[in-house]
C-alpha cells in the first residue's frame, strides 16, 4: 500500500531503491505516527470534517495501535511503503471507509515531520536522563577521590598537580554543558508542523493550535513553507548536540585508555571489565573505552554529514531528506549506548593512590615553589627565574604541600556548584509538560472533540 497510489504500477527496482531502509527505520516512529493521527483526527472532528460517531470509532482503534507500537509489535507489512501507510491500512481494515478519512488535511510531508519531531523530543529526554546518570557517577567519584592527587599535563609534559576529584568533576561539568546544545535541539524540535501539509497549507479550516496543544508542543511552526524547511534543520541541531556529547565522551575515553597503560598506571579496571590477548597472557585491554572513543568520533562527524545531505536544496520537500534517518537514528542509539556503558564502567574504575610520591613527578611542584616565593614578597618574574635556575642546576627539591583553596581547584572541586549547573540546565526542558500532554491524549476516557 502507498498513500500516493492512484492505481498504476511502479518498477520493483525503483521501489526498492526509493523505499530504502524506511520500513526498518519507521518502526521507531510508529508510536509517534499513531499519536499524530490521533490528534489530527480529533481536530478533524472538531472542525466538522469527521463525524463525532466516526471519531469515537477511530479513537479506540488508534489507542490499540498506539499500545501495539509502544510494545514494538507494530510492523510494516511487505508491500506497504512506510509507517504512515501501515497505520492507515490497519484503520481501514477495521473501520472501512472511516479509516480512509484520517489523511484529510495533511500530507506525508507534514506527517513525517510531526513524527520526527515527536520522536526527537522523546529521544532528547532519554539522552538527558542518561547524561544525568553518568553525571551522577562522575560526581560521586569526584567526591570519593577529591584528595587523591594526579599529575596534570600540558603538551604531554608533566605540568602541575591535579587530582582525581578534579578529573572526574571536569567531565561531570562538561556533561552539564552538553545539555545546552541538547536544549537548543529541543527548542528546534518543539514546534508543531502538522497542518502545513505538503508545505503550502490547504483549504480546510484546520485548527493547528489545537493539534499543537494535544501533542504537547510548546509552539506552532506557523508558516507552512517554514514548517517544511524545518526538515533537516531539526536534524542539524540534534546532530550538533550529539557531537558535543561525543566530544566529551571521546576525551574521557582517551584519558582512561592512556591512564590504564602501564607507562601511566593511574587507573585500573576489574578483570571482568577488560578483554585479553590471544597471544599475550598479561593483557587487560580497555576495549569498552576504545569503542566509546570510536563511536564518539562518529558522533562528531555527524554534523558535517547532515549538513552535506541538506545543502544545495531549495525550499520545499525533497526525497534527499529521507536519508537523514539512516544516519541520525543509529547515532542517537550510539550516544545512548555509550552514555550507559560509560556510567557502568566508571562506577567500577579503581584509582591509584600516592602517584605523586614517585620522584619523576617532582617538577609538578615548581609553580607551587614560585608562588611561595611570591607570597614571601619576591616579584613573580624574579621568583620564576629563581626556581627555573634550581631546575636547570638539578637542585630543585619540591615541597609537596598544596594550598589550593579557590573554587574549581584541588581544594574545592566545586561539586555543589557543578550540580547546580546541571539542575538549571535540566530545569529548562519542559519534559513533564510534554509527557502530560501525551498522557492526556492517550487517556482511556475519550475526550469530547
Amino acid at each position: 500500500m502507498k498513500l500516493w497510489d492512484k492505481g498504476g504500477s511502479v518498477s520493483e527496482e525503483i521501489e526498492r531503491f526509493t523505499v530504502g531502509q524506511d520500513r526498518e527505520l519507521d518502526r521507531a516512529l510508529a508510536p509517534w505516527d499513531v499519536l499524530g493521527t490521533l490528534a489530527h483526527s480529533q481536530m478533524l472532528c472538531q472542525i466538522g470534517l469527521l463525524p463525532e460517531a466516526e471519531w469515537r470509532l477511530l479513537r479506540p482503534e488508534l489507542l490499540k495501535l498506539y499500545a501495539q507500537a509502544c510494545a514494538g509489535g507494530l510492523h510494516i507489512e511487505p508491500g506497504v511503503e512506510d509507517i504512515h501507510s501501515q497505520v492507515e491500512l490497519m484503520l481501514t481494515r477495521e473501520l472501512g471507509e472511516t479509516g480512509k478519512k484520517v489523511h484529510a488535511g495533511r500530507s506525508r510531508n507534514d506527517q513525517v515531520l510531526v513524527d520526527l519531531k515527536l520522536f526527537f523530543l522523546g529521544e532528547i529526554e532519554s539522552l538527558a536522563s542518561l547524561i544525568r546518570s553518568l553525571f551522577d557517577t562522575l560526581q560521586r567519584q569526584s567526591e570519593a577521590h577529591r584528595g587523591t592527587l594526579l599529575p596534570g599535563y600540558t603538551h604531554f609534559q608533566i605540568a602541575m598537580p591535579s587530582s582525581f576529584g578534579l578529573w572526574f568533576g571536569a567531565y561531570a561539568e562538561c556533561l552539564a554543558e552538553d545539555l545546552f546544545p541538547l536544549y537548543a535541539a529541543w527548542q528546534t524540535a518543539d514546534q508543531n508542523p502538522l497542518g502545513s501539509a505538503a508545505g503550502y497549507g490547504n483549504s480546510f479550516p484546520l485548527d493547528r493550535h489545537l493539534t499543537t496543544r494535544l501533542l504537547g508542543f510548546s509552539s506552532l511552526s506557523c508558516n507552512a513553507v517554514a514548517a517544511q524547511m524545518g526538515r533537516g534543520k531539526t536534524e542539524r541541531a540534534l546532530a550538533a548536540a550529539l557531537a558535543a556529547i561525543g566530544a566529551t565522551l571521546n576525551k574521557l575515553s582517551t584519558d582512561v585508555c592512556l591512564y590504564m597503560s602501564q607507562n601511566f598506571g593511574f587507573l585500573t579496571l576489574p578483570a571482568e571489565l577488560t578483554t585479553g590477548s590471544s597471544i599475550m597472557p598479561h593483557k587487560k585491554n580497555p576495549d569498552v573505552f576504545e569503542l566509546i572513543r570510536a563511536r564518539s568520533n562518529r558522533l562528531q562527524a555527524l554534523p558535517a554529514l547532515v549538513s552535506q545531505l541538506t545543502s544545495n536544496l531549495p525550499s520545499g520537500y525533497h526525497r534527499d531528506f529521507q536519508l537523514l534517518k539512516e544516519y541520525l537514528f543509529p547515532a542517537i542509539e550510539d550516544a545512548k549506548d555509550c552514555l550507559r556503558i560509560a556510567a557502568y564502567m566508571l562506577e567500577r574504575v579503581q584509582v591509584q593512590e600516592d602517584i605523586l610520591d614517585d620522584p619523576r613527578y617532582d617538577y609538578l611542584f615548581t609553580v607551587e615553589a614560585v608562588n611561595r616565593e611570591v607570597m614571601a614578597g619576591l616579584p613573580f618574574r624574579e621568583a620564576y627565574r629563581k626556581i627555573g635556575a634550581e631546575v636547570e642546576a638539578g637542585t630543585f627539591r619540591p615541597d609537596k604541600t598544596l594550598r589550593h583553596t579557590h573554587a574549581g581547584s584541588i581544594g574545592d572541586p566545586g561539586t555543589a556548584y557543578i550540580a547546580a549547573k546541571l539542575e538549571r540546565a535540566m530545569a529548562a526542558f519542559p519534559f513533564a509538560a510534554f509527557r502530560e500532554a501525551i498522557a492526556a491524549l492517550t487517556a482511556p476516557e475519550a475526550p469530547s472533540a
